[in-house]
Parts: C-alpha cells; sequence; structure tokens
C-alpha cells in the first residue's frame, strides 16, 4: 500500500540547505543529498493550515508566546512521555543550538570544562570553544558487552566519572538520543550519568530534540528529568522541530526547574537580545504539539521500514560497509572503514563515484573517522536509489 511519505516533494530552488548548497558543500549538484538533519517529508497539515491562517492577517509585527503554547508543549510531554511540567519552568528559546551555546557561558566560566560524549553532533564542540570554555571528551564505546556488537555504542560510564572529577568540569552535554549512533539511553545508563553529575557538581544540559523519534521496536526513549531529583541540576532542551519536520522554524524550549539557573540561562538570551518571537515560529510550534501525533505516528512506522531497507541492503549488497539498526533518530550511522580508505577518500568516494552526499563521520570527532551518516528522512525510492549508487560504485 503506498504511503504519503512516498510522494516526493521537490525542495530544489527554495533555498533549502540540504539541496540548494550541494555545490558548496560536495562541490557538485549531482549528488542525492542524504546529510542534513531535516527530512524530506510535507510537515503535518495541521502545521501547514495554522501558518496559511496565521499568514492571513497581514501585519507580521513583534509577537507574545501566547498561554496555549505553553499548554500544549505541556499536554504532548504529559501524555507522551509521562513528564510532568510546570508553567513557570519553561524558557522558550530560539533553537537547541544557540542553547548550548548559552549553557556554557550560564554555567561555566571561560576556561572551565564541558563534557561532550563523541562522536557527537558537531555543534556541541563548537559551542563549547566558541563560547571560550573548554572541551572534555568522554567518548562513547562502540560495543555492545551482551552482544560484542561494534555497531551498538555504550557510555564508558568510568571514564565519565574520571572526566567529571576534573576541577574545571563544570557541565555535561548529554545527546538524548544520540545523535549520530543512535543510541536510545537504558534507564539504568541514565541514573548512573545523574549519579556522576550530583557527586561532581555538574549541570546536565540534555538535549532531547530527538525525544519522539524512537522507533516502536526499540526501547523508549526515557525523559531524563523523569529520573532526577528536585536538586539535581538539570535542564532539558526540547522542541517539535525535528519531530514534526520544521526545523527552519527556529524555536525550541528548555525546561529548568530551579529558578536561580533558568535566571541565569534567561540573562545570557538577553544579554544577546534573543528572546524575539516570530509569529509563524509560534503558529508552528503549537500546531505541531496539539495536533502532530498522529502524523508522527504514521512516519516513525515508515521510518521503521526505512531502517530495516537500509540494514538489509547494507548486509546483503554492499561489502565493507556495516550498519547497525538505530534505536532512536532517523539517521544511521554507516561504518566504512573495511573500505581501506582515510576520511579525504571515503568522501571523495561517496561523492564522486557514488553520487552521493552524506555526512563525514569525522566532523562528529576523531572516534568518528571512517564513518559516515545517512538520513533516511526520504521517500523509499530514494534510498534504493542510494544504495543502488554506492553497489554500483563498490
Amino acid at each position: 500500500m503506498s504511503s504519503p511519505f512516498d510522494q516526493p516533494v521537490s525542495r530544489e530552488h527554495t533555498c533549502s540547505v540540504k539541496f540548494d548548497a550541494r555545490k558548496a558543500v560536495f562541490g557538485t549538484e549531482e549528488v542525492i543529498p542524504v546529510w542534513v538533519a531535516d527530512m524530506d517529508f510535507a510537515a503535518p497539515e495541521a502545521v501547514t493550515r495554522a501558518l496559511k491562517k496565521r499568514a492571513e492577517h497581514p501585519v507580521y509585527g513583534y509577537t507574545l508566546f501566547p498561554d496555549s503554547l505553553y499548554q500544549s508543549m505541556i499536554h504532548w510531554f504529559a501524555s507522551r512521555h509521562r513528564w510532568e511540567i510546570r508553567r513557570e519552568w519553561i524558557l522558550m528559546a530560539p533553537g537547541v543550538v544557540p542553547s548550548i551555546n548559552a549553557a556554557c557561558m550560564a554555567y561555566a566560566g571561560p576556561g572551565e570544562g564541558v563534557i561532550i560524549q563523541p562522536p557527537v553532533y558537531p555543534p556541541f564542540f563548537s559551542s563549547v570553544r566558541h563560547s571560550g570554555r573548554v572541551v572534555i571528551e568522554n567518548p562513547l564505546v562502540p560495543e555492545d558487552p551482551a552482544t560484542g556488537d561494534p555497531g551498538h555504542y555504550r557510555m564508558d560510564l568510568d571514564h565519565l566519572e574520571q572526566c567529571a572529577a576534573r576541577p574545571d568540569a563544570r557541565i555535561l552535554l548529554l545527546c538524548s538520543p544520540h545523535n549520530p549512533v543512535g543510541r536510545v539511553w537504558s534507564e539504568e545508563e541514565l541514573r548512573e550519568v545523574l549519579a556522576i553529575a550530583r557527586r561532581h557538581r555538574l549541570v546536565v544540559v540534555s538535549d532531547e530534540i530527538h525525544c519522539d523519534l524512537t522507533f516502536p521496536d526499540k526501547p523508549r526513549h526515557t525523559m531524563l528529568a523523569n529520573l532526577a531529583g528536585p536538586d539535581d541540576a538539570l535542564v532539558t532542551a526540547v522542541a517539535p522541530s525535528k519531530s514534526f519536520n520544521m526545523p527552519g522554524l527556529g524555536l525550541s524550549a528548555l525546561v529548568i526547574p530551579d529558578a536561580d539557573r533558568r535566571k541565569a540561562m534567561k540573562a545570557v538570551f538577553e544579554s544577546m537580545h534573543l528572546p524575539q518571537c516570530n509569529p509563524f515560529s509560534s503558529v508552528g510550534f503549537e500546531a505541531g504539539y496539539r495536533h502532530g501525533g498522529p502524523w508522527l505516528d504514521e512516519l516513525m512506522a515508515y521510518l521503521q521500514a526505512n531502517r530495516d531497507f537500509v540494514v538489509e541492503a547494507v548486509g546483503q549488497r554492499l561489502p565493507g560497509i556495516r550498519v547497525a539498526a538505530p534505536e532512536g533518530t532517523y539517521l544511521m550511522w554507516l561504518d566504512c572503514r573495511e573500505l581501506g580508505l582515510d576520511d579525504a577518500g571515503l568522501k571523495r568516494f561517496f561523492v564522486q563515484d557514488a553520487g552521493v552526499g552524506m555526512n563525514p563521520g569525522l566532523s562528529f570527532g576523531t572516534s568518528g573517522s571512517g564513518f559516515m551518516r545517512l538520513n533516511i528522512g526520504c521517500p523509499r525510492s530514494v534510498l534504493e536509489e542510494v544504495i543502488g549508487r554506492i553497489e554500483a560504485a563498490l
């Protein structure tokens, strides 16, 4: 049976980074773009309808965040994640990446340390460094001790303890679910993270932007806040942008129960004049959380089938490449080390020989060397062509 997600939506010549920046990024427009972490699917109709309705009013002036926006978010997390959020805990933010930058400035001083767990989303590195703070790396371990599967990553909690014990360590940036390795952290792992943070008085900034994007056949995502105590130093970053494919609208939220930490974050935003509300961002945010549930459920079923197609195709048709089924996100982490190419050669192979544009693993840290990140948020026909091109190039 055909799915609405099978229908291609042309994104070329729409100023799309994913499509219209191909020449600048890959040196050619003749690559299939499966890199930037947005999807090639139309957003939920309810979101588009709400944006159109707002556009009918011809004045697009300075805008407040309506109470209904907060209530839509509170209801979403209560019903979907069993997380009860108080209205006063929420601080609206101009995106998760600016929030990570602001957190580095709010909770660590210049020259102090911020722990990250590579291979990880590149702005984790740049946010720390550009704010004048110091990156402390706690690399993930690419092996499941229960199965020996090198495609399944785990945290090195003993090493995390050592990192947290450093006298300059102030913050842990947690990516949950993890981009790019696709892990949905277990309750046991998250409880250990909280215990380490308590012992060493770390502020945990938990980026949970992919929290809604977990597969039905894999473990459910656990919001770290549901395991935290009232005295834990926790900041949770969330957004509807990945869930409903509208990251260009650029609005997210921080949930910060502690009033002083909330005040510190707000002060950073205000110092940069960032708390501006875009009238369309506000409308899209609320419409996604209020009406996007059925669309999201259909999306995850489609993405699961895409994921399974890629796992099977890679295993059967792409010698020298391995991939594990992610537990969350629409991103897959391809292990290409057996191809015997260095990172420059690997990029040339995929771009010039295969005509496929992916994110090089090295951009996620040195532990990403030899890997590529594949975005499966696209019609199945696109993935079929991607696999076919790589197979032919091999």
